[in-house]
């Protein structure tokens, strides 16, 4: 018997039929269905997971059926398998060693992304003789699940249901693995990104960049290498610079573009003493310029906000939504910002304001060419109120050093922050640096503290979406958060720094490996949220505001385990576990409770889909 789907009135319905054989007008046997019982529409019954057929029919064949009226059917036809083992002391099979299962949705996600395609095809070319494509599976999976060094991560090999080596790979093919990945780094983007359009649909209206950086724990930066006549050949990758984590040690500079559903376009390494703006350019051109995508508008921070920047994104038929600083603008700017004239107050906590401008832009060349763009300001209490609880701290010792500067020993941290607040006219130029303490007074610029705390509150936001509602501008700016999530996962969950490979391809290397993993995981996240398993007030939760939070699918999904069992039978491990079976259901990963054999694992692969 078997579960069969017809059309009725146009609607699907359900029922349970038998395959018989009969003889035709012609008295030839032929195989006929005979309805045992009509189960009813499908709409009564689904539940709204995906693969909701599959599921009924597997889960009728195991004896626990979803539809309660066809229990009787199998209890009367189907026999539950029955499993006896055997143990005796001294016995190594009396000692458990599950494995982990979830690697398998991890390669049905890169398969789908046309990565598996990609090494196969380039392994060919090449001649190389190693598992190419295993070592860069172990460092995408060990990425997700547990992170580590990359010698390390080839110890776990052996963790997996399946090893992804052979047991004689020689695991210093790890680092070449790394050159090729950096080789081919544009080739892989592309790639990934072609099958997300094709296969997702993907297609965004809004894409966001912001820059980070990662840390080395080394002491002393790379060195350029410089010819001859003086001219840089090479800069060093590892170099001192603003690190984000305030940390006084060399780091690498990470642009990272991500589309409108927080999954990672491209990612674009500097060496870590480049300015912001300085990465945007580049990594436009490289990574974005050359793909399929139809018009976008490119949402940024202040950092990257400068004009040749913004006429190389009008050049391409693109448009920007970007922050700009309010205290390096024009005092004329300036002004309109801070003057109370056509505010629109929204509430009581939240005002805003708009005005188109033209403006003379010089572009990369020097050419100077006149935009028009729209200037959105507004100020929120809430902004206002977190950046003087976020800067009180420094804004007391600013006060106190203005009071009695012979009092304080300043650090080398606290004079970079203090810099933005001194008179030029007093400065000096050549080390940035003053001698004694008591000079500091002389250093600050009372106006400049002044019109720093002024500034708290507001901001201000240019677009060259002349049209568009400032309100909607200001919420698209926002959506901004979006790469800063992608930041804490890389950071946190994801384990990207501190970076230990030191040659820089190595690096380019490491930062794709550590983005395609954060793919993985984004797709994972947003297969939970368009399932519509997690209710939608549970969404508005930090924790779930992914479907899952980075740190529970991690934990999750090491739980996803199976073990061997004599007479090569398989038990899973946790499956009843609530975040591990949200993942599953979200995939229509349907686990019946029931020993299973190879053959059946092997099933449970091929039957994930992975883009609905």
């Amino acid at each position: 018997m078997f579960i069969d789907v017809i059309k009725s009135n146009g609607k699907p319905y359900l029922r349970l039929v038998n395959s018989i054989r009969v003889a035709n007008a012609a008295g030839k046997k032929v195989s006929q269905k005979k309805v045992v019982l009509n189960i009813g529409p499908m709409d009564k019954f689904d539940d709204g997971y995906p693969d909701y057929i599959r599921r009924l029919r597997e889960s009728f064949k195991a004896g626990n059926p979803l539809i309660d009226s066809l229990e009787p059917y199998c209890a009367k036809h189907t026999s539950p398998e029955r499993y006896s083992f055997n143990f005796q002391e001294g016995d190594p099979a009396c000692v458990g060693h599950p494995k982990i299962f979830s690697h398998l949705l991890f390669e049905r996600i890169i398969e789908e992304l046309g990565i598996l395609n990609f090494f196969s095809t380039y392994k060919g070319f090449t001649k190389i003789q190693y598992d190419i494509y295993g070592f860069a599976k172990l460092m995408i999976f060990g990425r997700i699940l547990n992170p580590a060094s990359k010698l390390a991560t080839v110890r776990q090999n052996d963790d997996y249901y399946s090893p992804i080596l052979d047991a004689d790979h020689n695991p210093d093919n790890i680092y070449d693995t790394l050159t090729f990945i950096a080789d081919n780094h544009d080739k892989i983007l592309r790639r990934m990104n072609t099958n997300l359009v094709r296969k997702a649909a993907r297609s965004p209206e809004v894409i966001y960049y912001d820059v980070t950086n990662f840390y080395f724990d080394i002491e002393n930066p790379d060195d350029d290498e410089i010819a001859e006549d003086g001219e840089v050949l090479t800069k060093g990758m590892r170099k001192m610079g603003v690190s984000k984590e305030e940390r006084r040690q060399p780091i690498v500079q990470m642009g990272l573009f991500v589309d409108d559903t927080g999954i990672p376009i491209a990612v674009e390494p500097f060496p870590g003493n480049t300015l912001d703006h300085l990465t945007f350019k580049k990594a436009l051109s490289k990574s974005i310029d050359n793909l399929d995508f139809s018009r976008f508008i490119l949402i940024g921070d202040r950092g990257i906000c400068n004009y040749p920047n913004i006429l190389h994104i009008l050049d391409t038929g693109n448009g920007y939504i970007l922050a700009k600083s309010l205290l390096k603008s024009k005092t004329h700017e300036m002004e309109w910002v801070y003057s109370d004239d056509d505010y629109i107050q929204d509430s009581p906590d939240f005002k805003y304001k708009s005005r188109i401008t033209k403006r003379n832009a010089v572009d990369e060349n020097g050419k100077t060419r006149e935009i028009t763009e729209k200037v959105v300001a507004y100020w929120s209490r809430k902004f206002a109120e977190k950046s003087l609880a976020d800067n009180r701290s420094f804004l007391d010792f600013l006060n106190k050093l203005m009071e009695s500067p012979a009092n304080f020993r300043i650090t080398a941290t606290q004079a970079r922050s203090l810099r933005k607040f001194m008179g030029n006219d007093l400065l000096n130029k050549s080390t940035g640096e003053v001698s004694q303490a008591s000079d500091w007074r002389a250093f600050i610029d009372e106006k400049k503290v002044a019109e720093y705390i002024k500034s708290l509150g507001y901001y201000q936001i240019i677009t060259s979406e002349l049209t568009m509602d400032s309100k909607e501008v200001i919420d698209k700016y926002h959506g901004l958060s979006q790469i800063e999530n992608q930041f804490r996962l890389m950071k946190g969950d994801l384990n990207t720094r501190p970076i230990f490979v030191r040659n820089p391809n190595h690096i380019r290397a490491h930062l794709l490996i550590c983005m395609i993993a954060l793919v993985v995981l984004r797709i994972i996240q947003n297969r939970i949220v368009s399932s519509g398993l997690v209710p939608s007030a549970a969404q508005k939760n930090v924790s779930w505001s992914m479907g899952l939070s980075g740190e529970r699918v991690q934990k999750a999904l090491n739980k996803w385990q199976v073990e061997r069992l004599p007479s090569d039978f398989y038990k899973f491990m946790n499956t009843d576990d609530p975040d591990l079976k949200l993942i599953l259901d979200a995939f229509g990963i349907f686990i019946p409770f029931k020993l299973f054999r190879r053959a059946d694992l092997k099933k449970i692969k091929s039957n994930i889909d992975i883009f609905m």
